[in-house]
């Protein structure tokens, strides 16, 4: 509970960690977003790391030209993170496959795996694309894909694509919004609404997976 309460504090107030990140390793920063991009698209276990929000936060304290770090330069390094994390994403699912997801895990839950290969199914390749934006999907829908073997060439060209349209929208979106005075004086709302329009897709398949089940029934018992 405590590295939970942790965690929601950070991305809650990210744009005042990511400050005190940037006081302290200065040009070192760019390393530690690249792992944290890179962990947070490149294991299947890490999907609760900040993404959106750390990208659009780190956007807008670039913006406000205190940090000294280049925007053009962080968004090049995270774009290579987003698009190594994700290939490594991939690689380990055409290793592991789909039982590393069960049941009772808290992490790798078995019905993340069923939304994503569903999800994977109705877009197809422009599934890893679409992914990108939203969380959960984004850290377990390259594995699947892997899982799926689906050829490597068509992954990377859609992980290319992908993983440069999310890290240029985010971080630029903070960038030019971010000093906005309403969006700045009230940067936990926006960081909160970011986090609730990217979990909505989420939440809605979470729920159809459950619904589908009582369908199922019910169109069994009218066959009786």
């Amino acid at each position: 509970m405590e590295l939970l309460r942790q965690l929601l504090d950070f991305i809650l107030h990210i744009d005042v960690h990511l400050a005190e990140i940037v006081r302290n390793y200065q040009t070192w920063t760019y390393l530690i977003l690249f792992l944290i991009i890179f962990a947070e698209t490149g294991f299947v276990v890490t999907p609760f790391l900040p993404g959106d929000s750390l990208l659009f936060a780190m956007g807008a304290l670039i913006a406000g030209g205190s940090t000294g770090l280049n925007i053009w330069l962080m968004a090049v390094i995270l774009m290579v993170a987003a698009i190594l994390g994700n290939s490594v994403n991939y690689k380990l699912g055409t290793v592991l496959g789909a039982g590393v997801f069960k049941e009772k895990n808290k992490i790798l839950k078995l019905k993340y795996y069923h939304q994503s290969h569903e999800f994977f199914e109705k877009h197809g390749g422009k599934a890893v694309i679409l992914s990108r934006f939203l969380p959960i999907f984004r850290t377990i829908a390259p594995f699947v894909a892997g899982i799926a073997k689906m050829p490597f060439g068509r992954f990377t060209f859609y992980n290319v694509i992908g993983g440069v349209t999310w890290i240029i929208l985010l971080l630029f979106s903070g960038f030019l919004l971010g000093q906005i005075p309403f969006i700045k004086n009230n940067f936990e709302l926006v960081i909160i609404f970011i986090a609730v329009v990217t979990f909505v897709p989420a939440i809605w398949a979470a729920v159809k997976s459950k619904m589908k089940p009582k369908k199922v029934a019910a169109m069994m018992e009218e066959e009786l």
